[in-house]
């Protein structure tokens, strides 16, 4: 299984455009209207339909689509209603720590989410949960997908207390896909390292009965 199968399981570039573009919108629209909150989110959710549009003429789930047009609608109505520009990027700041606290449940509790996404995808379902090495491996290469939300909340936190917005979107376009791409590459080596010797690999669990027909 290579990285960029690895990349296109884990959303990839489409979710990073999700991500960045909107943010781009908003902080264009922001600047150019004076700092307007209205004209700044009016360009944010311009830039999130087209976005969305351009997914689902390539055939993207229109669930996924919907999700990420939703998340926009939230954040301009969050600014729109406190009044402060730096609230539009209050949902992606909470959904960070969100995301740092599920994933690293899913570890101590052995259900790590890298092997329940990846294990869903491959439709293994839950088989690769009897083969230890891959468990261990998947719940390894968890740990540096936590480390990810918390870079981007190491990050977003001062900025947002400090009401900088203008570095609020850039750090949020930088700590998107370069950063998603850093953490596909490094999760990968993780498994891979993490895996014995011999072993088939992500698309073939090993299992009890499985061991015991190879005998």
């Amino acid at each position: 299984m290579a990285d960029e199968s690895l990349s296109d399981l884990l959303g990839g570039r489409r979710a990073a455009l999700d991500a960045t573009a909107p943010v781009a919108g908003f902080l264009a629209g922001w600047l150019a209207a004076g700092h307007s909150i209205g004209w700044g989110s009016a360009a944010a959710l311009l830039v999130a339909l087209v976005v969305a549009g351009w997914r689902l003429r390539r055939g993207d789930r229109p669930g996924a689509v919907l999700i990420g047009l939703l998340g926009v609608v939230v954040a301009a109505l969050v600014a729109l209603r406190t009044g402060r520009a730096e609230d539009f990027f209050l949902l992606r700041l909470l959904s960070n720590g969100a995301s740092a606290l599920a994933w690293m449940v899913s570890i101590v509790v052995r259900w790590p989410l890298l092997g329940l996404v990846v294990g869903g995808v491959l439709g293994q379902r839950t088989r690769w949960r009897r083969d230890p090495a891959l468990l261990t491996a998947y719940q390894k290469g968890s740990w540096v997908w936590v480390l990810q939300y918390v870079v981007r909340l190491a990050v977003f936190v001062p900025l947002y207390a400090a009401g900088q917005v203008v570095a609020l979107g850039v750090a949020q376009i930088a700590l998107t896909w370069p950063l998603v791409a850093a953490v596909i590459a490094v999760s990968w080596w993780v498994i891979r390292r993490s895996l014995p010797p011999g072993h088939p690999g992500l698309r073939h669990p090993r299992t009890a009965s499985a061991d015991a027909l190879g005998q």
